[in-house]
């Protein structure tokens, strides 16, 4: 698979991330064959939060694996807090406290990257900085990024911080793409126009910060996967096109048509399915032309001005 690198920092990973929300479903010796698997095709950042499956996705992690220095040493954990239930909470305390459970339960000395999950309205950027110099110095997070932040709420943050945020982790889809479709609807006046991010992919690009993108075979939140699903006909036709014309899954194509994109995106992928992964990883051998890219977009319901 190739690599890229996260932000400006020094952490090279697969262009291909695996999520690992759903992980605790499984039992020891499965979730060990996804993990092993995984790594196998190249996928080595593992994307967790503190809040998949109540704290116990990081657990099941650690254990299925054996956690240990030669493991460790393999792969890149990036891990996410700031979700309470019922609220947002971007407190030092909170933050901190946070980290050491997620250290505690994926068994390790450090996360390589701790984004903040969601933004918090309430945010005290000062609180926030003085958490990130703490688990810094400390060498307990090497680098941080945020979840779903616009350009502004990433400006706070970074004027009290003594290090670059690096990562923004954003919903992207095929059949989801609000950071793209203002970008061609300039002065125009139908909803497609409307700026509802503040240009946060061409702020991304320009201040060297990766977009990861969730749930990249999702339609709506979380409402379900749109590939291979009836109530897209007209995307999944176009997709199944692409998928036989170049050997590979239709998921493939979804994934390929993320990584087409010049930004340098980085997917995050949930499957928990070994061969499925294995198939989406394709994507990384493949680049679709300007005009299938285009063609994708459309059939996804999206109009060219």
């Amino acid at each position: 698979m190739k690599k890229i690198k996260l932000g400006n920092s020094e952490l090279e990973v697969g262009e291909i991330s695996l999520g690992c929300m759903r992980i605790h479903e499984l039992g020891k010796r499965e979730a060990a064959n996804v993990i092993e698997n995984a790594m196998e095709v190249g996928v080595d950042l593992f994307d967790h939060a503190d809040i998949y499956g109540s704290g116990k996705s990081e657990e099941v992690f650690s254990e299925a694996i054996s956690m240990n220095d030669d493991v460790r040493e393999k792969m890149k954990l990036q891990t996410k807090c700031g979700i309470r239930k019922g609220f947002f909470d971007f407190s030092r305390e909170h933050i901190l406290e946070s980290v050491e459970g997620s250290l505690r339960r994926l068994k390790t000395d450090y996360i390589d990257s701790l984004l903040l999950h969601r933004p918090d309205a309430l945010m005290e950027p000062e609180e926030v900085a003085e958490a990130f110099s703490i688990l810094r110095e400390s060498g307990k997070v090497r680098h941080f990024g945020v979840s779903n932040q616009n350009p502004m709420q990433i400006e706070l943050l970074q004027k009290y911080l003594d290090e670059d945020l690096i990562v923004n982790q954003m919903q992207l889809s095929v059949v989801h793409t609000p950071m793209i479709d203002a970008g061609f609807n300039v002065n125009m006046s139908h909803d497609p126009a409307i700026v509802r991010d503040s240009n946060v992919l061409d702020y991304c690009r320009l201040n060297d910060i990766t977009v990861q993108a969730w749930s990249p075979f999702q339609h709506g939140m979380i409402e379900g996967p749109f590939v291979g699903n009836k109530e897209f006909p007209e995307v999944n036709a176009k997709l199944q096109e692409l998928a036989e014309k170049k050997g590979v899954t239709d998921s493939a194509i979804a994934t390929a048509w993320i990584l087409r994109h010049p930004a340098t995106i980085q997917p995050v992928v949930g499957t928990m399915n070994q061969q499925r992964l294995r198939d989406i990883v394709k994507a990384s051998d493949i680049e679709l032309t300007r005009e299938e890219w285009y063609e994708l977009y459309r059939a996804a319901g999206n109009e060219l001005p």
